[in-house]
Parts: structure tokens; sequence; C-alpha cells
């Protein structure tokens, strides 16, 4: 079984994976995958300074995060090059780590899965986390180094909440606190698309 899991920027994605690899998926997470590869001395470095100029990478030999937002904010081609550095090398990476998953079930974490029509053939089922935009943008301005508007300049970079709800097998709406009943549908969900016991 492999499953896209995705959601906007503050739905609560992450959380979602968290409990899936609980249960006893493979979770391949893009973003972390993504982080790797800029981290200092990762593989995506060398070429993303060729692209945007050796200032891109920080005094700690990693990838200086903030100075990209800002060239993405200001310059929205900047996003599609680095796209194309990052994407190949993700998406190898991806498939490698979902090779090694054995018999256990996949989930492809991916925040831009609604975005890339490719995904649909790779996956058995998508699940789509949903909140609304104020919610969003309430959540993601809390995070160090982030506003509002930096909040609303990203979601609406990416695809609508109509349209990845429109591509979803399943979608599960987080907008309250109550993580205890979110747990619950995750783990209702997971045994019904795997016929699998959460922990075996």
């Amino acid at each position: 079984m492999r499953i896209g899991l995705t959601g906007g920027i503050g739905s609560g994605k992450s959380t979602v994976a968290s409990w899936l690899a609980a249960f006893g998926a493979c979770v391949v997470d893009s973003d972390a995958i993504s982080r790797s590869l800029t981290a200092a001395g990762g593989a995506a470095l060398p070429a993303l300074a060729a692209v945007f100029g050796e200032d891109i990478v920080g005094v700690d030999g990693a990838l200086d995060r903030a100075r990209m937002r800002e060239l993405i904010f200001a310059d929205p081609a900047a996003r599609r090059r680095l796209e194309s550095v990052l994407h190949p090398m993700i998406g190898a990476e991806t498939e490698r780590q979902a090779a090694a998953a054995a018999k256990h079930p996949v989930v492809f974490d991916v925040p831009l899965l609604a975005e890339s029509s490719h995904w649909r053939a790779r996956v058995d089922r998508i699940l789509v986390v949903d909140c609304s935009e104020s919610t969003q943008v309430e959540r993601v301005a809390r995070r160090p180094g982030w506003t509002e508007a930096m909040a609303r300049s990203v979601i609406g970079q990416q695809a609508t909440r109509t349209f990845r709800r429109s591509i979803a097998d399943a979608v599960i709406f987080n907008d309250g606190p109550d993580l205890a009943e979110l747990e619950t549908m995750v783990e209702g969900l997971y045994r019904h698309w795997t016929g699998r016991t959460p922990g075996l």
C-alpha cells in the first residue's frame, strides 16, 4: 500500500505523518530529504551555489533558508530554479527509501503533492489534511522567523484547498485542538486502507 499524504502549510500534516509512522508505516518525508540535501555537506549545495551564487550558503555551511525564502518571495522564477535542482534529487532518494520499506505500507509525505500530477499514478490512495486558511496563517506565523504576510504568501503559491480536496481519497479536517480525536480518525483510516493493526 502506497499512500500520498499532503496538506497546505500549517495544516498539521507532519503530526499525521508521525502517527502513521507510529502505526507501522514507512514514512518517506520529502521535506526531510530536502533538508538533508541542503544541510552542511549536502549533495545539492554545489548546484544551488552555481545557480544562486555562493552567498546562498550560510556560515554554517548549510543552505541559508532565510535568504532562500527572500529570493523566492521576490522572484517567482527563483522557486522554479530551486525546484529544478532539488526535485530530481528528492525523487531519487524518495524511491530509494520506498524500496527499502519491504512489506510495510509506505506513506509519501509531500507538501506539494497536489501541484505534481505524477503522484496520482505513483500511489494507491491520497490523504489530505485540511484546515481553514485563518488557522494556517495563525499556526505558521508562530514559527520562528515567520510573519503573517509570509504565511499568506506561501499559501497563495500552493494549490488551493478546493483543488487539494478534489484529488483526495480521504480528507481529515484539522481545525481544532482535539488531537486525540484526530489521532483516532487517522488510526481508523490506516486500518481501513492497509488492513493492518497499528503497531504490527
